[in-house]
């Protein structure tokens, strides 16, 4: 039997599916792209915006009318705040949300059994305390991995659904984070990326409290391990311990992405962010003197209810200023059920579009900037995907670099930075 999945959303989404495929492939199923006729379709689906919703309720739609008679699946974050709305739609046997899919191949088996409505089981995310630890029982296709050492979140920005999706924070054990750890390098992966939903707090939940740093120690007792990476992560959870050890690791990957959300403290004390503009620069100020040569990424959120004009260009002010390496910039989208949702001052469509495309042209510039600095310098680049004879790959510090020298897939190889390219640089072979 035939099993298909699709994933929206965050890494750790992308992980939560590797492991739901290994479930399947685990009971026998053999897993095909997503395009093709199955028997089953797994969404994973993602509600951190109204677009993503609407992408969800499309792949369930596109599912059913490649295979009318197949069981369609849906699990994640839209899931669980909104089962009912996927329960309506044609062809959806399965909704599970964000907990109880170690138990996805046994709903699927159900639901191909009985010939009665969607079943599952949406549990009340808010009581959950322990994270779900499903073992990866057939690895990643990709050529980084991604770890997922934790869940839920205890920040209740006021725009985000995600708290309500995902419930208090859950982190995984050390011995389990070790577990994985070992069957990822001995599957010959030279990259892992320690994601989770809050990953700072990572430890808080545990009986003897340990901490990011040590989970970052726990990966790297892995000898074979080439680089470890960060995923997303609240400045305000930064340890002096965290930043030593990203300084005195040569295998730690010298990345943080850092949300700031917005350049405004208006509009930061609106969003019950946990810090103002001055000790976020006071912060970043630090992690450069730590950590010398850090490449330091981020989120803004532009258009949040309330935001003037005179807010926005404040920010504009600030993110050049904070001479971000990379940036992801969102138009602000209203989250049913979250706080900022129920303002009556919302931004007009138009002018978060116009600010979004104000503030992305921001970012390039700062992208480029960031490019432009480290031509001629000579980095490690983990080569990932190859097309019409040019093949790409991430250098440490999340510079992306173009080549058409003689490289491996998967593999990690120095080259020189010789010129912009494209979203990245080029990257050529070291003299001999």
């Amino acid at each position: 039997m035939r099993a298909a999945f699709m994933t929206l959303g965050c890494k750790v989404n992308q992980f939560e599916t590797e492991t739901m495929e290994g479930l399947f492939r685990a009971r026998g199923y053999e897993v095909v792209p997503f395009e093709e006729r199955a028997e089953v379709y797994v969404i994973n689906t993602c509600s951190v915006t109204h677009l993503s919703d609407r992408k969800s309720r499309q792949l369930i739609r596109r599912a059913a009318r490649t295979n009318p008679s197949a069981c369609i699946a849906v699990t994640g974050c839209y899931a669980q705040v909104a089962p009912e709305e996927i329960r309506a739609l044609e062809g959806v046997r399965v909704v599970i949300g964000t907990k109880e899919r170690a138990r996805i191949v046994d709903y699927v088996e159900e639901a191909l059994r009985a010939d009665t409505g969607a079943i599952g089981t949406i549990t009340d995310i808010m009581q959950a305390r322990v994270f779900e630890d499903i073992p990866l029982h057939s690895l990643p296709h990709r050529t980084r991995a991604f770890l997922k050492i934790e869940d839920g979140c205890q920040n209740f920005c006021t725009f985000c659904i995600i708290p309500y999706a995902r419930g208090p924070v859950k982190s995984r054990e050390l011995s389990a984070v070790a577990r994985e750890m070992k069957l990822l390098t001995e599957a010959g992966f030279h990259e892992v990326v320690l994601t989770g939903i809050h990953l700072g707090a990572y430890g808080i939940d545990l009986r003897d409290r340990p901490t990011l740093a040590d989970a970052c120690r726990t990966a790297l007792a892995e000898e074979d391990l080439r680089r470890l990476r960060l995923g997303s992560l609240e400045s305000v959870e930064l340890s002096a311990e965290l930043l030593e050890l990203m300084r005195t690791e040569p295998r730690f990957a010298a990345h943080l992405h850092l949300p700031l959300q917005a350049g405004s403290d208006n509009v930061l004390r609106a969003m019950n962010r946990h810090y103002d503009t001055a000790a976020f620069a006071t912060l970043l100020e630090d992690v450069r003197r730590a950590v010398p040569g850090v490449a330091i990424s981020t989120d803004i959120i532009v258009g949040f209810p309330g935001e003037t004009e005179e807010d926005f260009a404040a920010g504009l002010d600030f993110v050049r200023a904070m001479g971000f390496a990379r940036m992801h910039v969102f138009p602000y989208s209203p989250r049913k059920g979250t706080p900022a949702a129920r303002r009556s001052d919302q931004v007009l469509p138009m002018v978060r579009k116009e600010r979004a495309a104000r503030m992305q042209a921001l970012a390039d510039e700062l992208a480029e900037e960031y490019h432009r600095a480290a031509l001629g310098s000579v980095a490690d680049v983990l080569f990932e995907t190859s097309a019409d004879g040019v093949t790409d790959g991430l250098t440490e510090t999340y510079i992306r670099v173009y080549t058409d020298a003689p490289v491996t897939r998967g593999e990690i190889a120095p080259l020189r930075l010789t010129h912009l390219y494209r979203d990245g640089v080029w990257g050529e072979p070291i003299a001999k």
